[in-house]
């Protein structure tokens, strides 16, 4: 095992190789988040989400802009017809890329009232999308356009693009940030990022229960990040969840064991599964995007 990686857990020892080792892919954003893999051409798009961009990478053209500005565009997922969905902070919408390439907003409203700056999301086996809205998009002046907060607090909703209905599901968190489903999808997994500008708020990630009709239930704490915050993370074809913290990506068994960390030299902010086989881990760090090969795969997106 390579001196990036710190084993708490010997069943840590199944899920990383005894030769892996950390690649940087690319630098050069200013702020690096929400990488998405397309298996279509081996290939990473990730946000420049202070820089206002959106970014590709591959083996065969390295980095090239696909949106500049985008609009604060955040966290990034694929619908079940592919297409591109993701965050616009600075819309403070959910939007989507037709098949076009154009661009289009799918809510920006929950009761007639704009949202705060959507963050992150992910789409159910349902083809519903599940998104967290802190405001940090109005609050922090690199990370959107400004404005007023016109919702009561910061949600996870549900929204179902074949009906339009948007419903607030968790409300009871101060910051809501990263989020992902269990395997089976019986479990929300959703981070709060208080503590980056709130002295003494969360850190840490929570975990739901899903229900047959779409709410959830008997939240509590799954684990608690330290050094930093869980800002963005991903859960494997086992449940084992990958969060991003401060100094490394936190590993952490279904039961809430940490099993370990892939140290990084930058900050790490979110990280997706991709690679023809689906068990190659790409992590955005900082003004960078960087690569490990596992032993396990991710839940499919």
């Amino acid at each position: 095992m390579t001196e990036a990686i710190e084993i708490y857990d010997d069943r840590l020892r199944a899920i990383i190789p005894p030769d892996a080792s950390l690649q940087k892919l690319a630098n050069g954003a200013v702020h690096s988040e929400g990488p998405l893999y397309f298996h279509e051409d081996d290939s990473i798009i990730w946000s420049d989400a202070h820089g206002n961009r959106l970014l590709h990478w591959s083996a065969t053209e390295n980095v090239s802009v696909l949106r500049d500005p985008s609009d604060y565009q955040s966290g990034n997922y694929r619908d079940l017809e592919g297409r591109l969905v993701a965050c616009s902070s600075g819309l403070r919408a959910i939007i989507r890329r037709e098949d076009d390439g154009e661009w289009k907003v799918l809510v920006d409203r929950y009761q007639g009232k704009r949202l705060n700056s959507p963050n992150d999301l992910v789409v159910k086996s349902d083809g519903t999308i599940w998104f967290t809205d802190p405001p940090y998009g109005i609050t922090e002046p690199n990370q959107g356009y400004g404005g007023e907060q016109e919702q009561p607090g910061s949600y996870v909703y549900r929204f179902d693009p074949a009906t339009g209905e948007i419903s607030p599901i968790v409300t009871d968190m101060v910051r809501p940030n990263g989020l992902a489903f269990s395997p089976d999808e019986s479990l929300l997994y959703v981070s709060d990022t208080a503590a980056f500008n709130i002295p003494g708020g969360p850190h840490h990630i929570r975990v739901y229960e899903v229900m047959d009709d779409g709410h959830v239930k008997n939240g509590r704490v799954f684990c608690v990040i330290d050094p930093g915050q869980p800002d963005g993370f991903r859960v494997d074809e086992h449940g084992n969840v990958f969060t991003s913290s401060q100094d490394s990506v936190q590993i952490y068994a279904p039961d809430g064991t940490q099993l370990g960390k892939i140290l990084l030299p930058e900050t790490s902010t979110n990280l997706t599964f991709g690679g023809k086989e689906g068990d190659r881990l790409f992590i955005t760090a900082g003004h960078s995007l960087y690569a490990i090969d596992l032993n396990t795969r991710g839940v499919q997106q």
